[in-house]
């Protein structure tokens, strides 16, 4: 039976080399935004929002033409011990 993620890491990577890094409960919150923010918007210079649900008392804010690539990695909260 495969593990289920405890949440997902998604690195944005922008022109210039800079690399931010947001937190999702699911990949399907992810999908969500990607489809409805970032997508229809991503010939446009204007700021999008990027959600921030971790860090309390701060936002994000990033131009979509300025997205070179996304990654999206799960991460495991729980291990196994192995003897």
């Amino acid at each position: 039976m495969p593990r289920k993620a405890d949440e997902y890491a998604v690195y944005i990577l922008l022109t210039g080399g800079h690399r931010e890094e947001v937190r999702f409960p699911t990949v399907q919150h992810f999908q969500k935004w990607y489809s409805s923010e970032l997508v229809p918007k991503s010939d446009s210079q204007d700021f999008i929002s990027v959600p921030i649900k971790n860090i309390q008392g701060e936002y994000m804010v990033i131009r979509p033409t300025q997205v070179e690539a996304i990654r999206v990695e799960p991460i495991f909260l729980s291990s196994v011990e192995r003897f």
